[in-house]
């Protein structure tokens, strides 16, 4: 899956557009409220999903390699998270969907792969 699918197919919108939103792909999902539960996966071309809008959130994502945030609940991000996730070229979403709601949104557009290999 993509971003673009995620936008696409969850009721989600854009808070930061980073430098891997165009079309690389996520294969695994972390979520988590706990940066330090995030901190210890090692997965590659992962989207973090949690409710902490804060810059630690940014921090983490890149240190572990992350593709992108989402933010559940309708979580308005922090000032300092978005000049981070601008600076890092971090892509940031945010959903109204609760956390449980999004994990199983995304867990239906992993099984179904990217919009390319559904074409």
């Amino acid at each position: 899956m993509t971003f673009l699918d995620i936008i696409e197919q969850l009721p989600a919108h854009i808070i930061n557009m980073g430098s891997d939103f165009p079309g690389k792909p996520i294969e695994h999902v972390v979520a988590s409220d706990l940066m330090s539960d995030v901190l210890v996966t090692d997965l590659d071309n992962t989207l973090i999903v949690t409710s902490l809008a804060s810059e630690q959130t940014i921090r983490t994502a890149d240190i572990v390699g992350a593709r992108g945030v989402l933010l559940v609940n309708d979580k308005n991000p922090q000032m300092a998270m978005k000049k981070i996730a601008e600076e890092q070229g971090m892509t940031v979403l945010s959903t109204p969907l609760s956390m449980f709601q999004a994990c199983v949104a995304l867990g239906k557009l992993l099984e179904q792969g990217t919009s390319d290999e559904r074409n």
